[in-house]
């Protein structure tokens, strides 16, 4: 089935699809990649994580099963309805105020590439209201190629994730569209994406109050940010 899409964004295939596009039983389905690797390499052994965009829990479970205490946000009921072990929270991303900070912030999916300004502006801003004055944001970049050389396809457990395209839609925007296929079922996703150069990603964040700490993995798509206090801001002025 399919339901009214966001601009941009649309979905098919069996089952509940959410307004960004995305099927909830497929992403019940689609088996973990390294982002709980990536977690447990970056932050300290039972951190408090605020997921955001958690989904169906695809992430969630193995960082709980890892012994961290995670609260899960998605604006999606049903998605939330699959998620174990964690506390959820549903709301827009954006408008999150759960009075309290956490260890770690988490923004996967690629979230910070939305296509619209002024939603990147609103989740990092987000990020950095939860997170602790010590603590971090892991944010997930797209990787630079991300939008080359397509169609391309893997394999997961049990199917098939194609790239199809990746169409300029308009200044700074592409339209991606992927199919995921599997013996059973079949599902399309088509979405809107800004690609952020090194330097268009740093100024975002710094315009939340964050600034890198580190690039956690080789290709740079996994970053560690720390918040920037009003005392760190200070100093470039007292130095003058």
């Amino acid at each position: 089935m399919s339901v009214q899409a966001r601009e941009g964004h649309q979905g098919t295939g069996p089952g509940a699809i959410t307004p960004d596009g995305c099927a909830v039983e497929l992403y019940e389905r689609l088996p973990v990649g390294d982002e709980p690797d990536v977690v447990e390499r970056a932050v300290p052994a039972g951190a408090r994580v605020l997921e955001l965009g958690c989904g169906a829990g695809r992430v969630t479970r193995p960082l709980v099963e890892r012994g961290f205490t995670v609260t899960a946000v998605d604006e999606s009921p049903r998605m939330l309805d699959r998620v174990r072990g964690a506390r959820t929270v549903c709301a827009p991303i954006e408008e999150l105020e759960l009075d309290e900070r956490f260890d770690v912030v988490l923004l996967a999916s690629f979230l910070v590439h939305t296509a619209d300004p002024r939603v990147r502006r609103g989740l990092l801003r987000a990020c950095r209201r939860h997170v602790a004055d010590d603590g971090c944001v892991l944010i997930q970049r797209e990787a630079a190629d991300r939008h080359e050389n397509l169609p391309r396809e893997r394999e997961v457990t049990g199917g098939l994730i194609r790239v199809v395209s990746s169409e300029p839609v308009r200044p700074g925007v592409r339209s991606v569209h992927v199919e995921y296929v599997f013996p059973d079922a079949r599902w399309t996703q088509t979405f809107l994406s800004r690609p952020l150069t090194t330097e268009a990603f740093e100024d975002a964040l710094a315009e939340a109050g964050l600034a890198v700490d580190t690039y956690l993995t080789e290709d740079r798509t996994w970053v560690r940010a720390v918040p920037v206090t009003a005392r760190q801001k200070a100093v470039p002025d007292q130095d003058r």
